[in-house]
C-alpha cells in the first residue's frame, strides 16, 4: 500500500502484548518506518555516542534516563528520518515524553494493545532459552522435545531472570503505573485506539481493518 500522506502513530502495551508482531506486520502492509526506541538506545549505547554514554551511565546506576535525555534522542532520529510515515515503538512513556514528540511532530493515532496481564504473565514465563544459541521456546506453544533441554544440543534450557515470575510482575507493575497517565493523555487528545483481547492474531485484523479506514479517508481528504 501506498500511503498518498504522511501518517505518523504510535504503539503502545506492557511487554510481551505481541507489539512487536503487530508493529511488523503494520510496517509490511502499510509501509510506515518502524522506529524503535529500545533499538536506537541500544545503538547510541554501542556506538558510544555523547548521549549514549549519558544513558548507560544512568542504567549503570539503576536510575531511570530522564525524559529530556529520551526525547533529544528519539527526536533526532525522527528528523533525520526526514518527511516519512512511522509507527513509533517504546516511546513516550511519560507525560513529558508525550508533549516533547506533539511539539514536534503531529501524531495521528495511538494504538494500545489491551492484554489481560495474567495471559502476559503466563506468556513470559513460559519462557525458557538455551543461552549459548539463544533459541526460544516457549511451553506452552513451542515445546522441546525433551522438557528442559535445547532440541539441537542437549544442552539445558535456563529461564532469564527477566522472565521470572517475580520480575515479571515488577515489569507489568512499573509499565502500568507509568503508561496509564499517557494512555489517559491520548485519550484526551481523542486519537487513541484500544485493541483487546488474548491473541495476537485475533486482534490483528481489527488494527488492519482500523487503519485501512484511517488511511483511506486521509487519502480521499488529501
Amino acid at each position: 500500500m501506498v500511503l498518498q500522506r504522511i501518517f505518523r502513530a504510535v504503539i503502545m502495551g506492557p511487554p510481551g502484548s505481541g507489539k512487536g508482531t503487530v508493529s511488523g506486520r503494520i510496517t509490511k502492509t502499510f509501509g510506515l518506518k518502524h522506529i524503535s526506541s529500545g533499538d536506537i538506545l541500544r545503538s547510541n549505547i554501542d556506538a558510544k555516542t555523547e548521549l549514549g554514554l549519558l544513558m548507560k551511565a544512568c542504567i549503570d546506576q539503576g536510575q531511570l534516563v530522564p525524559d529530556g535525555v529520551m526525547s533529544r534522542l528519539i527526536l533526532s532520529d525522527l528528523r533525520a528520518l526526514g518527511p516519512n510515515s512511522w509507527l513509533l515503538d517504546g516511546f513516550p512513556r511519560t507525560i513529558s515524553q508525550a508533549e516533547s514528540l506533539d511539539d514536534a511532530y503531529n501524531v495521528d493515532t495511538a494504538i494500545n494493545l489491551n492484554v489481560p496481564l495474567e495471559i502476559i504473565k503466563q506468556r513470559l514465563t513460559s519462557r525458557w532459552t538455551h543461552l549459548p544459541s539463544g533459541r526460544v521456546y516457549n511451553i506452552d506453544f513451542n515445546p522441546p522435545k525433551v522438557p528442559g533441554f535445547d532440541d539441537v544440543t542437549g544442552e539445558p534450557l535456563v529461564q532469564r531472570d527477566d522472565d521470572t515470575p517475580e520480575t515479571v510482575t515488577r515489569r507489568l507493575n512499573a509499565y502500568k503505573t507509568q503508561t496509564e497517565p499517557v494512555l489517559e493523555y491520548y485519550r484526551s487528545k481523542g486519537i487513541l485506539e484500544t485493541f483487546s483481547g488474548t491473541e495476537t492474531n485475533k486482534i490483528w485484523p481489527h488494527i488492519e481493518a482500523f487503519l485501512h479506514r484511517r488511511l483511506s479517508v486521509n487519502q480521499k481528504v488529501a
